[in-house]
C-alpha cells in the first residue's frame, strides 16, 4: 500500500513540476506578445495595419488587424497568436477562423528546417500549408456569412 502511496504522490510532484514550467514557457510567448499588440494599438500602427490589410481578411471574414495574428502565428507560434489575439477585438466566430486557420499554418520557419532536413521543399510546404489555411479560412468565412 505503501508503495503505490509513494508512487502517486512523486508522479503528482512530477506532474505539477511539469505543468509549472509549461505554463511558465507559454507565459513567457505570449505575455510580451500580448503587450506588444496592446501598445500598438494606443498608436496609429495597428489602424495602418488593418486599412492594409482589409481588402484581403475580407475573404476570410476577418477585420483587417487580423493579419498580424497569422503573420505571428506564421513567423513564430500558435501560443505568440493567442497572445496577439487576446490584445485584439475579436468576435468567437473571428477567433474559431484564426484558430482553423492558424491549424494548417503555423511556426513555418521552424517546421519547414525540420522538413528540410527531411528533404522537402520548404517553398512547395510553406505554399501548400498557407494555401490550405487560406482555403479552410474562406469556407469558414463564407459560412459565417463573412
Amino acid at each position: 500500500m505503501d508503495g503505490g502511496w509513494e508512487f502517486f504522490k512523486g508522479s503528482l510532484v512530477r506532474g505539477l513540476r511539469l505543468g509549472l514550467k509549461t505554463t511558465w514557457t507559454l507565459v513567457k510567448i505570449s505575455v510580451p506578445v500580448y503587450i506588444v499588440v496592446s501598445l500598438l494599438g494606443a498608436t496609429p500602427v495597428i489602424g495602418w495595419i488593418s486599412r492594409a490589410c482589409e481588402p484581403l481578411m475580407r475573404f476570410f471574414g476577418l477585420p483587417g488587424e487580423a493579419a498580424m495574428v497569422l503573420v505571428i502565428g506564421n513567423a513564430l507560434n500558435l501560443y505568440a497568436a493567442i497572445g496577439a489575439m487576446k490584445a485584439l477585438a475579436l468576435t468567437g466566430h473571428q477567433i474559431t477562423t484564426l484558430a482553423l486557420m492558424l491549424s494548417f499554418s503555423h511556426n513555418l520557419f521552424v517546421e519547414g528546417a525540420l522538413c528540410r532536413r527531411l528533404g522537402l521543399s520548404f517553398w512547395l510546404m510553406a505554399a501548400i500549408r498557407v494555401l490550405m489555411a487560406s482555403a479552410a479560412g474562406m469556407v469558414l468565412g463564407m459560412a459565417w456569412g463573412g
